[in-house]
């Protein structure tokens, strides 16, 4: 399979779900989709494409919150990026750790500090910060203010 139809079969398969691609290079393209797409769309390109996938990215961008999950086509060295964008507010979206672990421990460190919710995840326990981190306060979003007067905050949260 070239990249190009591996690129067709996603607009055949998912054109209804997709609202933006960016084909940025012969080696990277960006897929926006509908966040009710993304456990079939990462599932589809996981199991059937062959993909690896490599990891998530997460970033509040003022707006929304997005995420972008990154797969990797080695036999033909495609990136392909999925991106959603989730409502600053209420960020919520179906995980994909179910379809494959790896995408576990990343989804838990994103609801961690961006407080996104990962519907149906199967360990939503804290991973990275401390246990006394008081719940609701997302260390990575624009709008954080320091919740710990005591805290000196020069290397990190």
């Amino acid at each position: 399979m070239t990249r190009d139809d591996v690129l067709k079969e996603l607009r055949e398969r998912f054109g209804p779900d997709t609202i933006d691609v960016f084909d940025k290079s012969p080696k990277r393209v960006y897929i926006e989709i509908r966040p009710d797409a993304l456990v079939k769309m990462g599932t589809y390109i996981f199991r059937n494409l062959g993909a690896r996938f490599h990891i998530a990215t997460a970033v509040d961008t003022r707006d929304h919150l997005e995420i972008l999950y990154h797969f990797i086509i080695e036999d033909i060295n495609l990136l392909i990026s999925l991106r959603v964008k989730l409502d600053r507010d209420h960020p919520a979206i179906d995980t994909l750790a179910n379809s494959f672990p790896a995408a576990n421990w990343i989804e838990r460190e994103m609801g961690e500090l961006l407080g996104i919710e990962f519907r149906g995840h199967p360990d939503p326990r804290r991973l990275v910060l401390p246990e006394q981190w008081p719940e609701r306060v997302y260390p990575l979003r624009r709008d954080y203010t320091e919740w710990d007067k005591e805290a000196i905050r020069d290397r990190g949260v």
